[in-house]
């Protein structure tokens, strides 16, 4: 069994001590070894960073971005390699894995905007012979802690435009499917990135706690689930440092009695079924306003959740691969009896799946819950698995408070042919994302990513216009060349023009 080292200063490291095991979710067999960094490591890490800071600010921005266009280069050209690691370790499909990368490589597209995003901004004059400027000036080091469901599209969520806007990047990936993860890392410092400008530490909470309580990490960025993005939110910023921790999601889908249902279902099926609903941007609630579009709703939906094409993640044509561990399938497969004992109605039932050929893998079909209420722990929970729940209203209004009134606000989407109504639910909703007739409303590369409520814990969203304020700090200048041949007396009130 092969062992997945650390990338620090430019070199790949492995060390003896604690180690979990990688899976390979489709055959649930072991496949690496991936060792647990000490707090020794990381501050190996840590010190290449910071002593690769001072050079690496200084490098022009124009430069900087050169690199990320033979960044994005070797991305493009390592495709399949790269969808195929993601494949084996986390189950999604190919294609999905494919898709995943290049919603990744819009954020090192944008990224190689560097001399665009980072000028600064200047007035002449602002007194008598004085000029004002801002600069955007890099902080130094900072980390990343990312997920397992996104392994190569969250972490270009983050350091493509931390390096560029001149930082220095410790990555922490999830244990679950790093080989992509470090791949990735590795094509970048092909790319002529210098060495301990980015590095990859694998950990667990001893790694997490290491980059919190380290002076040098100015800022961090994390995606996962709330408890942790809390947490990380409150000892981070404890310490003074900048934390950006987006968390969990119960996204909603509502559907008016005028939607156009045929393309709502087929929106639906990917949106709470693909990447096998282990997405923060999954939709996991359906609010039917309307009795009728309920029932409808679920004649369409029944005959296509039983006929989903379900396998290895590595074979080609399927719609889903298994869930990412054993845990996740059983913690699933937990919610759906606990659906079944509350009083839903389980319409359709995907346990007991077995793929043929791979009996050991952690497979679950899809899951389809009608007559679900809000008190319901399914409801109010984020599930993160294949499972769909149905919820009955009267009206848009209602459908709207449902909403409002959870815990979370990560992503929402409306069916609707009312341009009153998605003008009334755009406005309205307190949710951070939100579609009309987009039932997946991740922003492009040039916008920024995040929720509302308790779906994210800190000032700012991630990537885009918010990760360039992120990962820089302004500096406003305020400067005066008096003429030779005038001097002016002494001024002891606050000055103005």
């Amino acid at each position: 069994m092969s062992v997945i080292p650390h990338l620090i200063n430019g070199e790949l490291v492995t060390e003896n001590g604690r180690a979990v095991d990688v899976f390979n979710p489709s055959t649930g067999q072991a496949i690496h070894k991936l060792p647990l960094a000490t707090r020794e490591t990381i501050q190996s890490a840590i010190d290449a960073a910071k002593a690769a800071f001072p050079a690496w600010r200084n490098t022009p921005a124009a430069k900087r971005a050169q690199v990320m266009f033979r960044f994005k280069q070797l991305l493009e050209q390592n495709e399949g390699r790269i969808s195929q690691l993601i494949s084996e370790e986390h189950g999604k499909t190919l294609e999905d894995a494919a898709g995943e990368l290049k919603r990744g490589i819009e954020n090192v597209e944008f990224a190689c905007a560097a001399p665009e995003i980072l000028k600064g901004e200047y007035s002449r004059n602002v007194g008598p012979n004085i000029d004002a400027w801002s600069d955007f000036q890099p902080l130094g080091v900072v980390a990343g802690i990312t997920p397992f469901n996104f392994p190569a599209m969250v972490p270009l969520w983050m350091y493509p435009l931390a390096i560029v806007c001149g930082n220095c990047f410790i990555l922490k990936p999830s244990e679950r499917d790093p080989s992509s993860t470090l791949l990735i890392a590795q094509l970048l410092l092909e790319a002529g990135l210098p060495k301990g400008v980015l590095s990859v530490v694998h950990g667990d909470k001893t790694a997490v706690d290491a980059l919190i309580e380290a002076p040098e990490v100015k800022a961090l960025s994390f995606v996962g689930s709330t408890p942790i993005a809390e947490y990380i939110y409150a000892e981070g910023t404890k310490r003074g440092k900048r934390v950006q921790a987006l968390g969990g999601a119960k996204n909603h889908a509502v559907l008016m009695p005028d939607a156009d249902l045929d393309n709502a279902v087929s929106a639906l099926m990917g949106a709470a079924y693909g990447s096998c609903g282990e997405r923060c941007m999954a939709i996991s609630v359906a609010v039917c306003v309307g009795d009728q579009v309920a029932d409808a709703l679920v004649a369409k939906l029944t005959p296509q959740i039983k006929a989903l094409k379900i396998g290895a993640g590595t074979s080609c044509g399927l719609d889903m691969g298994p869930l990412v561990t054993g845990q996740a399938r059983d913690k699933v497969s937990g919610y759906v009896e606990d659906g079944v004992a509350a009083g839903a109605t389980l319409v359709v039932d995907g346990r007991g799946l077995t793929v043929a050929g791979h009996e050991e893998g952690f497979f679950l079909g899809g899951c389809l819950f009608d007559n679900v209420t809000p008190e319901m722990r399914i409801y109010k929970e984020e599930i993160f698995g294949p499972v769909l729940c149905i919820v009955r209203v009267n009206s848009l209004e209602e459908a709207m408070q449902l909403i409002n009134d959870h815990e979370y606000g990560n992503g929402t989407c409306i069916f609707t042919r009312d341009g009153e109504a998605a003008r009334l639910f755009c406005d309205e909703i307190e949710v951070g994302m939100v579609g009309v007739n987009v039932p997946l409303p991740v922003p492009v590369a040039y916008h920024s990513f995040g929720g509302w409520k308790r779906s994210l814990f800190g000032d700012l969203h991630a990537y885009g216009p918010d990760g360039v304020r992120f990962y820089t700090r302004r500096k406003a200048i305020t400067q005066r060349w008096p003429q030779r041949a005038s001097h002016e007396a002494s001024q002891f009130a606050f000055p103005s023009l």
